[in-house]
């Protein structure tokens, strides 16, 4: 029996399936272990699953030992893992693509819905008291109909995020590395520009990279001045990849419009510049918060985390 260190809370139904077959040291208060205990607590095991909010680094990997077999993200990014430092110990590095898919698109448009028809400025509106009554010009917002979308990644929720907007009649443009399947590009009737001319004809800025050296302030003062000053950025991918201290700069001036963010650069810090604006859409975090979405997540990091600990190839490892 293998000992498996679970970082965080999770779902009953993962716990339940690592409980059946090892060992399970889990941490079960609702806020992030503290560091020096996390330290404490991998000494010697043989899993570890790991929320986004702990740093899986070379400090970790060593103070668990050599035994340590596998580093089960209960995420879809990994920027919080060293998966190079990973490979040197060959320790498996697992995440958990395709299960959050849908959940994240659906904050996307969410947020693309809330930014361009101005609903956060409407509910806090209601919410402070201040007085109110309809007005052919009161709080205008702008249609997606026939409007440009630019997706910045198009992996799977990328993807599902242009059918989404497709579907509210939406034009997609995307910028990535790899070119889409024909089949996939002619269903969504999505056209691949490079990002300079994805900023400047797009009406929403929906982000959807992973985050890494390459990407980090991908969008910055100069990229936020290429776009429309009707236009509005949408981050639900990780907050690096956004400049905020340059987005509260642009959305103040009114270089853009608005934008809406699900993610933060120093989260759960939130840019005190971008908390002072009426034309910015803030959610903490809640790309994959349904109840069938984490459970999923959860059960796929557990299920690569017993893979790897009986000798099979993990359902979804970092390559």
């Amino acid at each position: 029996m293998s000992r498996v260190v679970v970082t965080g809370r999770i779902p009953e139904a993962a716990l339940a399936a690592l409980r059946a077959e090892h060992e399970v040291d889990d941490w079960q208060e609702p806020g992030s272990i503290p560091r020096a205990e996390l330290l404490r607590r991998v000494a010697g095991a043989d899993a570890v699953v790991s929320l986004l909010t702990e740093k899986i680094d070379a400090e970790l990997l060593d103070a668990a030992g050599s035994q340590l077999r596998v580093v089960a993200n209960v995420a879809v990014g990994y920027d919080n893992i060293d998966v190079a430092a990973c490979a040197q110990r060959s320790v498996t590095a697992t995440n958990t693509p395709g299960v959050l898919t849908d959940a994240t698109a659906d904050i996307a448009l969410s947020l693309i819905l809330m930014s361009t028809r101005r609903l956060g400025e409407g509910e806090r509106t209601i919410r402070s008291g201040r007085p109110w009554k309809w007005g052919m010009f009161f709080l205008l917002g702008s249609s997606l109909q026939g409007k440009t979308l630019g997706i910045v990644g198009m992996g799977g929720i990328g993807q599902a995020t242009a059918r989404r907007a497709k579907a509210f009649g939406m034009e997609i443009v995307y910028q990535s590395r790899s070119e889409l399947d024909p089949a996939v590009a002619a269903e969504l009737g999505a056209r691949r520009v490079e990002l300079d001319e994805l900023l400047s004809v797009s009406d929403v800025v929906s982000l959807h990279c992973p985050y890494g050296p390459a990407t980090h302030h991908l969008i910055g003062a100069e990229q936020l001045e290429s776009m429309k000053p009707s236009a509005h950025l949408v981050n639900t991918a990780r907050g690096p990849v956004v400049d905020e201290a340059a987005l509260a700069s642009a959305l103040r001036a009114g270089t853009i419009a608005g934008a809406g963010l699900d993610v933060f650069e120093h989260e759960p810090e939130v840019h005190p510049g971008l908390l002072e604006l009426e034309n910015v859409t803030l959610v903490p975090h809640l790309g994959s918060a349904t109840v069938e979405t984490r459970t999923a997540m959860a059960v796929l990091a557990a299920d690569n985390a017993l893979a790897v600990l009986s000798g099979q190839e993990p359902p979804s490892p970092i390559r």
